[in-house]
This record gives C-alpha cells, sequence and structure tokens, in this order.
C-alpha cells in the first residue's frame, strides 16, 4: 500500500507560492474567504470547540479508562467537497485523533453521505475500516446548513468491553477476528434524533458491563449535540464561507509548517529497524519493523518494506496507525509547537506493505493492541533520524504502555474489572536538547494521568502498596531521561491478571547526541507464604528471589533485571486465576541526551538528593564523586570538586565515552 498526500489544496491562485503570513490581506481574504483576523478567531474556536466536546464526556465518564486516561478523541471536519479537512483535533489520545482524521470519510464513504440527515449519528469500530482496535468505537455527527452538510462533529471513545474472548479486551492471545470482539461496520446510532433500537441492542447483546457503557455512550452523543450547536452558532456568527474558509486555513499552516521544517533538515536517506519481542503464542518469532527515510526537500518518503509479515496473534496494526505515529514521529522533530491537524500529512508519502505487522489482513491478521506497533513505529523513526537531526534528536522513552487488566467476581457473583490502572501504565520519557525527561508520563503517542490510589481501592480488590522511580534506571546524559517506574500492588482476593509486555529484548530507552541507555524492567508476582499471608516484598536487588519473573530479561540466580539473563515469555499464566499475591511492574527507563560527563555536577548532586540516582550511579555513570547520605542528611550531600575532575578525566581517557548504560537493577 502506497499513501501518498495531496499535493493541491487551496493554492492554486497566482499568489500560491508566497508563504501564507507574506500574503497581503487581499490575497488573504482571496483564498481563504475571510480575513486574517477571522481566520485566526475560527482557528482558536476549533480548538475549543473540540476540547468542550471532551470535557463533556470526561466529566460524566464513569469508565475509569476514559475518566482517567483520556481514552479518547474529538475532532471537526468540514465536508466531501471540501476533502474533509480537520483543523482541529483535542488533547486527549493522539494515536485516537490521527486516525479519525481518516475514519470519518471511511464511514461516510461507505455509508454514504447522501443517506444522512440532521440528528443522526453514525458510528464504526471496524479496525480496518477506522484504525484503532475494536473498544475504540467512533461516533460522528453530521452538521446541516441550508439543507446541506457543512462539517462533521466526531468524538473516537473508548469503550470498557466490545466482547471476545477476554474482558476489556487488552490481551495478545487472540488468533483472529472472530476472537478479538464485535466488529460494527458503519451504521446510524441515532436516526435524526431517534435511537436506532437494533444497533444499542446488537451492542448491548454482546459486551460485558452494560452499566458502564450505556451512560458513557449516551453522553458521547451528548457531547456531539454540543458540537453541533458550537459548529451552529460559529456559521451564524461569521458566515459558512468563513467558517470553510479557516478550516482550510488552518490545515494549510499545518501543511505550510511541515514543509518548511522538513526542508531545514538535510537531503537523505536513513534506516533503522526495531520491533516487538513476540507475539501471543510463544516466543519463537519476533516481529522487526524496518524504516527506510528518503528526504527530498519539502517532501519525505517513509518506506516499511522489509517489515516482517503479520503477527500470528492480535499485536498487529493497520495503515491507519503507521500514518499517524510517522506524521508525529516528524512533528516531533520538525514542528513541535504548531497545530496537529489533517494539514500535517501532505508533504509525507508512505510505503507500507499490506499482510505486514503494521498493515495487517483479516481474518487472521487481528488488530487490537495497536499501539504497541505505533510505539515501535515512532521509535525505529526516532532512531533512523538520530544522524539527521543531530542536537534536536530525542531518546528513547520507556515504549511499551505495560498495560494491565486484571478481573474476577465478588463474593456475591458480580464480575469485576481492573482495566489500565495496577499495571505500569505510568513511566518515563526520553530526554532532548531542552533538558531532563519526565519520569510519570504514558507515553509519546499518547496522553493522560495516574489515576488516584482511592480511586483504584475503591472500584477493585487491591491495595496499592507502592508507586516509586527505581534509581540509576535512567538514561545517563548531559540531559538525564526518565527513570523506570516501580508499582507493587496486593490483590485481596484471587484474579486472572492480563499482561501486556512486548519490548523487553532489546533497548527501548535509546540514547541519542551521545547519551546513554535505559534499563529495561519486568513483571514480577508474588504469592503469597505457606501460611496464607500476604508475602510483601522489599525493593533491593535480593528480594525478586521470592517472586516469579511473569515478563522480562531476569538473572538466572537472583531473578532480577539482567541484559544478559534469561528471557520470560510474558503470556504464560495470561488470563489464569492467581491466588492473592503481591503484583511488582517495573518500566523500562528512558533514554538520556548528551554527553554525561558533561552534565554539572550540581545537576547530578540533585539528582543523588532526590533519589533518581545513587551515590555509586553518580561515580560510574556521571563521573560525578558525591558524599554524604541521601536518606538520613540529604541536605548534607556534597560534590568532591577534586576527585571528580580526576574521576572523570580517567574516565575519557579509558573508555573516551562515559558508559552508554545504566547497569541492570
Amino acid at each position: 500500500m502506497t499513501l501518498t498526500a495531496p499535493r493541491t489544496g487551496s493554492t492554486s491562485r497566482s499568489d500560491s507560492a508566497l508563504l501564507i503570513r507574506d500574503l497581503d490581506e487581499a490575497a488573504f481574504a482571496r483564498r481563504y474567504d475571510c480575513d486574517r483576523y477571522t481566520a485566526t478567531v475560527l482557528g482558536n474556536r476549533f480548538d475549543y470547540l473540540v476540547e468542550h466536546m471532551s470535557a463533556r464526556l470526561l466529566t460524566g465518564a464513569f469508565s475509569p479508562v476514559l475518566r482517567d486516561f483520556y481514552d479518547l478523541a474529538c475532532t471537526v471536519a468540514g465536508p466531501e467537497e471540501l476533502g474533509f479537512p480537520v483543523p482541529a483535533a483535542s488533547n486527549g489520545i493522539v494515536l485516537m485523533a490521527g486516525t479519525t482524521i481518516d475514519a470519518v470519510p471511511t464511514m461516510v464513504g461507505e455509508y454514504g453521505a447522501d443517506r444522512l440527515n440532521p440528528g443522526d449519528v453514525l458510528i464504526a469500530n471496524d479496525p480496518y475500516r477506522t484504525g484503532n482496535h475494536n473498544n475504540d468505537l467512533v461516533f460522528t455527527r453530521p452538521v446541516f446548513v441550508d439543507g446541506r452538510i457543512a462539517a462533521f462533529v466526531t468524538l473516537n471513545a473508548h469503550q470498557l468491553d466490545m466482547g471476545g474472548t477476554v474482558p476489556g479486551g487488552f490481551s495478545a492471545t487472540k488468533q483472529n477476528v472472530f476472537e478479538n470482539g464485535l466488529v460494527l461496520s458503519p451504521r446510524l446510532l441515532v436516526d435524526q434524533g431517534r435511537r436506532v433500537p437494533e444497533t444499542w441492542n446488537v451492542i448491548f447483546d454482546n459486551v460485558r458491563m452494560a452499566e458502564v457503557l450505556h451512560p458513557d455512550m449516551m453522553t458521547v452523543c451528548s457531547s456531539l449535540e454540543l458540537g453541533e450547536s458550537l459548529v451552529r452558532e460559529s456559521i451564524e456568527r461569521y458566515g459558512l464561507a468563513a467558517f470553510h474558509g479557516a478550516m482550510r486555513y488552518a490545515t494549510d499552516v499545518a501543511a505550510e509548517r511541515m514543509a518548511v521544517g522538513l526542508a531545514e533538515l538535510p537531503d537523505g536517506d536513513w534506516e533503522a529497524e526495531h520491533g516487538i519481542d513476540c507475539d501471543g503464542i510463544d516466543d519463537t518469532e519476533s516481529y522487526p519493523v524496518h524504516v527506510a527515510i528518503r528526504k527530498r526537500g519539502s517532501r519525505v518518503e517513509v518506506d516499511f518494506s522489509g517489515t516482517h509479515r503479520q503477527a500470528r496473534t492480535s499485536v498487529n496494526a493497520t495503515a491507519w496507525e503507521v500514518k499517524t505515529a510517522v506524521g508525529v514521529a516528524l512533528k516531533y522533530n520538525v514542528d513541535p509547537r504548531g497545530r496537529f491537524n489533517s494539514g500535517l500529512f501532505r508533504s509525507i508519502d508512505l510505503v507500507i506493505p499490506e499482510g505486514s505487522v503494521v498493515s495487517a489482513l483479516p481474518p487472521d491478521g487481528a488488530v487490537f493492541l495497536y499501539f504497541e506497533q505505533s510505539q515501535v513505529i515512532l521509535a525505529t523513526v526516532l532512531m533512523a533520524l538520530e544522524k539527521a537531526l543531530g542536537e534536536r534528536a530525542i531518546a528513547g522513552d520507556r515504549a511499551g504502555t505495560n498495560l494491565h487488566t486484571a478481573f474476577g467476581a465478588h463474593p456475591d457473583g458480580t464480575p469485576w474489572v481492573s482495566a489500565m490502572q495496577c499495571g505500569g501504565e505510568i513511566g518515563p520519557f526520553g530526554a532532548n536538547r531542552h533538558g531532563d525527561a519526565d519520569t510519570q508520563c504514558m507515553s509519546y503517542l499518547a496522553n493522560g494521568v495516574a489515576p488516584s490510589v482511592e480511586a483504584v481501592e475503591k472500584e477493585s480488590p487491591v491495595v496499592m502498596l507502592r508507586h516509586e522511580p527505581v534509581a540509576d534506571t535512567a538514561g545517563p546524559g548531559f540531559h538525564r531521561g526518565g527513570n523506570a517506574m516501580l508499582r507493587d500492588t496486593l490483590w485481596l482476593t484471587d484474579a486472572a491478571h492480563s499482561i501486556i509486555e512486548l519490548r523487553h529484548r532489546s533497548v527501548t530507552g535509546f540514547g541519542v547526541h551521545g547519551g546513554g541507555h535505559g534499563v529495561n524492567g519486568g513483571v514480577w508476582m508474588f504469592p503469597p507464604d505457606g501460611a496464607g499471608h500476604a508475602r510483601v516484598p522489599g525493593t533491593g536487588r535480593d528480594s525478586f528471589a521470592e517472586g516469579t519473573a511473569w515478563a522480562g530479561v531476569v538473572d538466572e540466580q537472583s531473578n532480577a533485571p539482567s541484559s544478559a539473563g534469561r528471557y520470560v515469555y510474558p503470556f504464560g499464566g495470561a488470563n489464569v486465576s492467581t491466588p492473592q499475591s503481591v503484583l511488582r511492574y517495573i518500566t523500562n527507563g528512558a533514554g538520556g541526551w548528551g554527553d554525561p560527563l558533561e552534565r554539572e555536577p550540581a545537576r547530578v548532586l540533585v539528582d543523588v538528593r532526590d533519589e533518581y540516582v545513587t551515590i555509586e550511579g553518580a561515580a560510574r555513570l556521571y563521573g560525578v564523586v558525591v558524599t554524604g547520605d541521601p536518606h538520613d542528611d540529604p541536605e548534607g550531600l556534597a560534590v568532591d570538586e577534586a576527585a571528580t575532575e580526576r574521576l572523570r578525566a580517567a574516565l575519557r581517557t579509558s573508555g573516551g565515552d562515559a558508559p552508554r548504560a545504566s547497569r541492570s537493577l
């Protein structure tokens, strides 16, 4: 499959060669049917519109996946005759925003724009049509003005369950679309303001937890009504021509910024390869993604030829995820401050082999854990571009989502599910030229927040024991990467656990511009002791021996993480009920930026005081000699300046560079 962005648009007039900012007022009005001030106001109003839609759902959501992780995206799009331009997307999951750009024209094209009426809501969730996975249900509502469609307001929202073999759906073991969950081709959920019983019934005949899905879907419909009212207000105030002109303006600006940013990079060809460890059948096969980037002038081609064939289970992605991940990766590097909208893709051409792990085909190429492949795609693009970017390069983050789902039954038999709350969902970013990286984030492709401990413990039979960074796990550098995060949870009842751990065999938190790599983590289960009492482990290296490794690369003797150890296949115990136990997650550490031996000793001292780095790690990784006791007297810590100068000189002489990686835990 080859995806080529259109090279034409609203710039066919004689002044099309000019940058938008260089257009005089007359030329601007000719191009966009409004003045510059109006276009700017409407551009900001588009942002307001989609965020307002998001806020209504977030404040009313029952699902913790929506409420806590912002697992949604809102967009506003123009009509078919304008090419469905999307001038704004909400600050939710950017993966969902990117695929929604293409989902709307796909859904409308298949269903038929001529069949839509005021008050309709069109839905679909088929990954091969709309991207993402079955749980991401796309709702779009046409906005009519004078009998014609003037816009679409859309909300792509994760539903807590959409059927399939596993509650919540988060499993790597599903082998085809029939095991994956309910598939909905484009159809009406609401017909001219009235709910369509057949559609609602087919959904609730196939899903679990209808008591959560039903109110959330009603709130989505309410959010779309709000979006329509805001579109109508804008058109009534500024006129339809100006409204559409501002849409074209916003997307043209994004396209222009991306083209200008690409033109500033040197022309060249770059390649990289990276991938996941395995699929949900066994660990005999890994799935590398190959990227070849060819950049000429203001355009770039990203070629995925040579990527591994589609996986045997649901760890695949579709071409829509490829498009989004590549767009985000390039935007991070060449236009980090501009809007994310449909315009940014115009200068990007993609070559995507069908039947590959990044463009799977049904029925056997099941797609669910698309977000894992999306992160591989983004990381591989960042790797390929490192030399071209130089100091602008971005280090690798912890790479995986480390999602965890637990499910079981209360004593009265009612089911419970803990989704994306007690695993390694919160982890580090990689460093860049602007500074040290944050430790408590999600991933480069997802925005969200850490759910409150009180909410987690109220909704599920679990106690949060620890949630803390692990010292000496961040990639060292002039700017330090984010540290690995450790989370221990005590489960108060028997539970089945589904884990998603696909990136431990190779370095994920890669360093750039001379920075070091982060340390990989893993997952462990600590069962009760012989008397049936909970076993609460310590955090030292010797504590891992009491548990069973569920994922990662671990030392044969200590059972602790070790890059030279034994690989633990992560899906051997998937979805099997486990006695009351303590579950430990340690995310991968993220990469550093720049030479660690150039980091100011005062900053290393602060890291030691804050326990991101140990005294031993300060010497080994940064060549900084710190004296004192960070535990009992953190304010009494000091840098031995003379010893630091001698150690750094010795490290430069003996190794040429500082260590490229923190050691294992």
